[in-house]
């Protein structure tokens, strides 16, 4: 049945560029209107220190909602429009807070500053600032980003300063997922690593661990592929907390020392990929600064080892990561990097799926034209086919996952219809099996469908998501299916959106 275009606000998805701004901001470069915002402030008696990055960062969606000053200064620029107007979120829709009222707002004072809050602070950080790096590690610069490399030990000690989910500290799981590790035979508590656990149980007695030899390593090897192979078939939540044990043994294990140079090697490779895929279970499941943790340890180990694959690996996360978390400039610049240091290795499936990180950066942006020349680049290099060279890791990424991941860019830049195309033809080339995948993509054509207009399939769709949750506990996709339902609620009378409304209402509400 026909309706209207939805285009309801999508507060739970990575920030929607803020067009409107960027339009107010006309051909002056972003420098240009800081230096406008500035003079406009002192004309009130205001002080910020915008600057161009403060502008990028309002164009990319990532300032939802400025702090009161900057609020009276763009008021004051832009004489009878709204917060709105500008293109901002309502003031009560971020973080909880109600409105403040023309009694509520404490007006200006010439020469003061406005004192710093919980809600103010921050505001005027630019991308890529030591306060969020993991570390606070502002000096390595060298691929544009400001992830730590400092030595082991500090990783290792830094790591159990830094994760703040204990093992004690579980929440409950679904019974699918409860019986999945009881009965797959890949637990991934300690015990999965075979002898590795051995090291655990020495080292948590405060005895001296044996250094590893070929089985340890063999072991941290299988251990990272059934960490995958779960992720890939039941999702991230549940496996993050029970992934996280034995990570620490394999950091127990380099700190040990090994029997041979060439075990070390494969042991400092697989703790680093183990950091990766607990990372992503982080990741997944919406804990983000968590995953920016496990990743950053993983280049830490990358570029001390020298390891190009599992650097590019690692950078390729920290894009992912990076559009998820609203910062696009960031996903973009660890993309490009990620595609230098990658370009050597020879293998086109992975720059492929490099150039599709770098495609979602863009996306983010607002930037149609340089997404579509990755998103170009993405599909030459795919259509190369795959290679001895492509790594172990990359096996998740198919003709699935390219549509998906295109799906995605155009789903951020508003164009629905075309993320829809995209995010079908995800879903039925999806193996059936990677029960995961299926209900990810699933729920990406629910929610194109439903902001592009068609209610009616977008219930049919998320009904289909709804069918295979018994299986698959992923924050990211519930929260989908959540954004999916609120935009649903108008059409509550078109066919099928009661039925996926009510089922929806009904699910067990996520930890």
């Amino acid at each position: 049945m026909a309706s209207s275009t939805v285009t309801s606000a999508q507060p739970d998805r990575p920030p929607r560029p803020n067009l409107a701004f960027r339009r107010l901001r006309g051909k002056r470069s972003p420098a240009e209107f800081a230096a406008a915002v500035r003079r406009a402030a002192r004309e009130i008696g205001e002080r910020v220190s915008c600057d161009a990055r403060y502008v990028g960062r309002v164009e990319a969606g990532e300032i939802r909602c400025p702090n009161y000053a900057y609020e009276r200064v763009f008021l004051h620029m832009f004489p009878g429009r709204t917060l709105t107007d500008l293109g901002f979120a309502p003031r009560s829709s971020v973080r909880g807070r109600r409105t403040r009222t023309a009694e509520d707002t404490p007006p200006a004072r010439a020469g003061r500053a406005p004192r710093a809050t919980s809600e103010t602070r921050g505001t005027d950080e630019p991308y890529g600032t030591p306060h969020d790096a993991p570390y606070a590690a502002p000096h390595d610069t060298s691929y544009g980003t400001p992830y730590d490399v400092r030595g082991p030990h500090h990783r290792h000690h830094a790591y159990h300063r830094h994760h703040p989910y204990g093992l004690d500290d579980e929440t409950e799981e679904s019974d699918v997922l409860r019986r999945a590790f009881m009965t797959s035979g890949a637990t991934v508590a300690a015990a999965s690593l075979g002898p590795v656990g051995l090291a655990l149980d020495a080292a948590a007695a405060g005895r001296p661990v044996r250094r590893a030899g070929a089985g340890d390593a063999g072991a941290l090897e299988e251990a990272v592929r059934r960490i995958r192979l779960l992720d890939d078939r039941h999702g991230a939540d549940g496996l993050y907390r029970r992934a996280a044990a034995p990570l620490r043994t394999a950091y127990a294990l380099l700190d040990a020392g090994a029997t041979r140079q060439a075990t070390a090697d494969r042991l400092y490779a697989g703790a680093g990929e183990l950091a990766i895929s607990v990372g992503w279970l982080a990741h997944d499941s919406g804990r983000f600064d968590d995953a920016r943790s496990h990743y950053a340890e993983a280049l830490a180990i990358a570029r001390m080892t020298g390891d190009p694959g599992l650097e590019a690996h690692a950078f390729c996360n920290m894009a992912f990561l990076a559009r998820d978390a609203g910062r696009p400039r960031e996903a973009v610049r660890a993309a490009q990097a990620a595609q230098r240091i990658a370009r050597p290795l020879g293998s086109a499936r992975l720059m492929s799926l490099l150039a599709l990180r770098e495609a979602g950066g863009w996306a983010g942006l607002a930037d149609r034209v340089g997404c579509e020349q990755a998103l170009a680049r993405a599909q030459a290099f795919f259509g190369r086919g795959t290679s001895d060279a492509d790594p172990e890791w990359m096996s998740f990424y198919g003709e699935a996952e390219l549509q998906g991941l295109e799906a995605q860019c155009w789903s951020t830049l508003g164009d629905w219809p075309r993320a829809a195309r995209h995010a079908r033809r995800a879903a039925e080339s999806q193996d059936p099996h990677f029960t995961r995948n299926l209900a990810l993509y699933s729920a990406e054509l629910a929610d194109d469908l439903a902001r592009g207009g068609r209610p009616d399939a977008a219930a049919g769709a998320g009904l289909r998501v709804l069918d295979l949750l018994g299986e698959v506990q992923s924050s990211r996709i519930h929260t989908m299916l959540a954004g999916t339902a609120r935009v649903l609620l108008p059409h509550r009378r078109a066919s099928g959106v009661s039925a996926f409304l009510e089922r929806h209402a009904s699910l067990p509400r996520t930890a």
